[in-house]
């Protein structure tokens, strides 16, 4: 069996008096694709920021090999080299060229010299594609494509785990097909992967553990044959029915 590497462990998030997460447990192999499914409002992104600390957690622990990532002695840097992140958003430099976008972070976190970051960079590119566009600067980008970057550069930085944060949602619907065709691609490479997504059928594909979330609690978690084959709670069978019928 697969190491653990990720563990959340009563996790609690709360902005002010608004509680978002309510006791979160969950662990992550090497290896796994574990996609988090469930209404808006869920608290899907927000379990995801906590976990590469863009949001600060208000109560529990996640730890990382055994590390507490919340630890006065933790190297946060480090950590959040180790564990990336593609928003739906994608974040790219406006005002740098693709390749640029793709080593920069690798120069200056990671030490690299511009010739190997460069290296780097390209073989990422190629593997999603944009290799011919390197000089091309995101305005002149599909969104599709802009996504793509987004998820090298991420790659870039050789995590340990890549978290997605809804990569498809802002993206027109014909462009949906070519952003889950390089994560499946990752995923048959073996890359640990948690994602937050509305794309149900990409989840049961794809999910070796699946986490479905409501009203900031884990509702119910399994295979992605438990959830979407069996589900227990009238919760998720109400929510997947939504889909199956649309």
């Amino acid at each position: 069996m697969s190491e653990t590497i990720l563990e959340v462990h009563h996790l609690g998030k709360s902005f002010g008096s608004h509680e978002i997460l309510r006791d979160i447990d969950f662990s992550v192999r090497l290896g796994d694709v574990t996609c988090i499914i469930g209404p808006s409002g869920s608290g899907k992104s927000t379990l995801l920021r906590c976990m590469n600390l863009l949001e600060v957690p208000s109560s529990g622990e996640i730890s990382y090999h055994g590390a507490d990532i919340m630890d006065k002695h933790m190297n946060v840097p480090e950590y959040c080299s180790r564990v990336g992140m593609v928003f739906q958003s994608f974040n790219l430099f406006n005002n740098m060229t693709v390749l640029k976008n793709c080593t920069v972070g690798q120069e200056k976190v990671l030490k690299k010299s511009k010739e190997e970051a460069e290296k780097n960079a390209m073989m990422y590119l190629e593997k999603v594609g944009m290799a011919p566009y390197i000089n091309a600067k995101p305005k002149q980008l599909s969104g599709g494509q802009k996504q793509r970057v987004a998820i090298a550069r991420a790659l870039a930085m050789e995590p340990e785990i890549l978290l997605f944060d809804e990569p498809t949602s802002a993206l027109d619907p014909q462009m949906v097909g070519e952003v889950l065709e390089v994560m499946r691609k990752l995923a048959k490479d073996g890359l640990t992967m948690i994602i937050v997504t509305h794309e149900m059928a990409f989840a049961r594909d794809v999910a070796k553990h699946v986490i479905f979330m409501g009203d900031g609690v884990i509702v119910e978690e399994g295979t992605s044959s438990d959830i979407f084959d069996h589900p227990k709670k009238e919760m998720t069978k109400e929510f997947l029915s939504r889909f199956r019928n649309s």
